[in-house]
């Protein structure tokens, strides 16, 4: 007779789940047992966010929903955090949450609380599981709805008693056999229910879903896109208008997002795709490095005076969000295309042109087969103008690079670092003034290797995305790329990382503020107030976990730091490179709101 918890890692092995991320828990025990033994790794990490953020990370790279399971109560509002940074990002994970036992809920059991009034507005889909043959269906379920429509994160609540072996949950109801079962008429009473509730709970559960009988138990989730978006005819009559227009236009520009990375296995045909429509493009979040280092279509800078000029916008993915001024960088002259998997966000601050409810990179495909091999031609002289554009803004950036102070310049370390980044490197990003300057000077080397949190903003997905990138990665180099604010949060994981052998770079742009904020801050309130930190050791906190850690303060050493790191990294060994920053006003005026 196997367990709930063997069960679940039978539905994660059909799902070809590698990994499973966890912060142990008594309530989940039976979960990460039986994951090991069917050959899942089981990653521990410090921090239940951290779990979720690295289960989230895996799902951006693979395409498969990365799974953790946590602990009932604390352990699941630990998330919180982490899961709505999923929701936003459209990230298809899978929580598993422990809860009381089914017989003890709301009778002041240890971490019972209700998970699901919690969860819930967070989440794609929430179930609760009360019975063990329910197990599978459900989980079943959950990939589907979290992979289905607008991906999202999934929460599965499995109480502890669904979790282990019958004859143990039998020991903890304190059940005797019938011949056994004394005392008073209301304890026989508490034994018949108790004896019955359990037979309930366990009927039925050595039947295993296998082949048909898994579509059979399983309910169609019902996606926003109404499984697979539009039909064929409606993405070529789509295809059909926006050929037009491309046709008609002299000045075009296509942004492309995360969601135009869903389908990993479809990123070369993505790829030829937008190199054959041959409109100039901007990428963003997941979308980064999707065409390697250099392509002549890629453009970095000056985005928001590019679309203020250009007579046609093609949104892959991207939303109307703060990001785009709520629409406002456009030029209102402009036909604006909108191609996104969720509704609200194809009208979302601006009424586009064409609203196309659909899969941003299916359709780039279909739309590029319309397109006559050359006709990139016609917007050459526009692609120039653009091209000129980037150009003056990396000269602008090459005079700041420079500038000498008390420290290391940002944008100097990072040029360096850019020469040095192999083709297999990851880069993952958490910080604020640090990180976005990181994102003006490196260069993602390839499609789904650059991970950074998305529209939430979150600080402290560093450690649980590295994890995340180098599980998803094997044989990569990972660069943690981590503001001193922000390292904070999940430093802790190198812990995690020397334990499982995950050879991390971190490298911690250290200038003792949250810059981002003081800089504002200081020139409007003349307060400080809040931001101030110490430039703490925090290479000697990275050996305190067991790794290596390395202090740059001196320019002239850069390049033979970064070689330090890479040699170390290679050895499955993470480290650490405390940079002291000087001060630097490259991204003044850069607070959202």
């Amino acid at each position: 007779m196997s367990d709930g918890g063997s069960k679940v890692a039978s539905v994660l092995v059909r799902h070809n789940v590698a990994h499973l991320f966890t912060l142990c828990g008594g309530h989940i025990s039976p979960i990460l047992s039986g994951c090991k033994k069917q050959g899942i790794k089981v990653i521990d990490v410090r921090d239940e966010a951290s779990a979720v953020f690295a289960a989230d990370a895996v799902s951006r790279i693979t395409g498969i929903p990365g799974v953790a399971a946590v602990t009932a109560g604390p352990g699941v509002t630990n998330t919180l955090t982490a899961v709505k940074n999923a929701q936003l990002a459209q990230s298809p994970l899978i929580l598993l949450g422990g809860a009381s036992a089914t017989v003890l809920r709301g009778r002041g059991s240890l971490q019972d609380i209700n998970q699901m009034e919690l969860i819930r507005p967070h989440v794609k889909y929430a179930v609760t599981i009360g019975k063990v043959k329910d197990i599978e269906p459900a989980l079943e379920k959950a990939f589907e709805v979290a992979t289905s429509g607008v991906p999202g994160p999934v929460f599965v609540e499995l109480p502890i008693d669904i979790l282990y072996p019958e004859s143990i949950v039998r020991e903890w109801y304190g059940i005797k056999g019938a011949d056994q079962a004394g005392g008073s008429l209301g304890k026989k009473a508490i034994q018949l229910y108790l004896d019955y509730h359990t037979k309930a709970m366990f009927k039925d559960s050595d039947h295993e879903l296998t082949g048909d009988s898994i579509l059979d138990s399983v309910s169609k989730a019902v996606g926003d896109l109404t499984h697979g978006a539009q039909t064929s005819f409606k993405r070529l009559s789509f295809s059909k208008i926006v050929g037009r227009l491309l046709n008609n236009a002299k000045k075009p520009v296509m942004l492309v997002g995360s969601q135009s990375t869903l389908a990993p296995d479809r990123i070369n045909e993505l790829t030829t795709a937008i190199d054959q429509l041959g409109v100039p493009v901007y990428l963003s979040g997941m979308a980064r490095g999707l065409l390697g280092p250099k392509h002549r279509l890629q453009l970095r800078h000056q985005r928001k005076k590019a679309l203020r000029e250009a007579d046609l916008v093609i949104l892959a993915g991207v939303p109307n969000d703060f990001r785009l001024d709520y629409g406002n960088h456009i030029s209102s002259r402009a036909k604006l295309v909108s191609i996104n998997r969720c509704k609200e966000d194809l009208t979302r601050n601006r009424r586009p042109t064409v609203a196309i409810h659909d899969d941003p990179g299916s359709f780039i495909e279909v739309l590029a087969a319309d397109v006559a091999y050359d006709s990139y031609k016609k917007y050459l002289p526009w692609l120039n103008k653009l091209r000129q554009q980037d150009e003056e803004r990396n000269k602008e950036i090459d005079v700041q690079a420079a500038v000498r102070g008390t420290g290391i310049n940002p944008l100097k370390l990072f040029q360096k670092l850019d020469t040095l980044l192999p083709d297999n490197s990851v880069l993952v990003a958490d910080g604020g003034d640090f990180v976005a300057t990181a994102a003006y000077t490196l260069n993602p080397r390839g499609p789904l290797r650059w991970l950074d949190p998305g529209v939430f903003g979150t600080l402290g997905v560093g450690g649980g995305f590295a994890a995340g990138g180098a599980l998803s990665h094997p044989g990569s180099e990972v660069w943690l790329i981590y503001g001193d604010g922000s390292c904070a949060y999940s430093l802790a994981e190198f812990d995690t990382f020397v334990r499982h052998g995950i050879g991390v770079i971190a490298l911690v742009g250290n200038d003792a503020s949250w810059n981002q904020i003081a800089r504002d801050q200081v020139e409007i309130l003349k307060d400080d107030v809040g931001t101030v930190l110490r430039q703490t050791d925090y290479h000697t906190v990275a050996k305190g976990y067991g790794g290596e850690g390395l202090l740059l303060r001196d320019p002239a050493k850069i390049v033979s730091t970064i070689k330090k790191a890479q040699e170390i990294a290679r050895t499955g060994k993470p480290v650490l490179i405390n940079v002291i920053l000087q001060k630097s006003d490259f991204r003044k005026g850069s607070i959202s709101v």
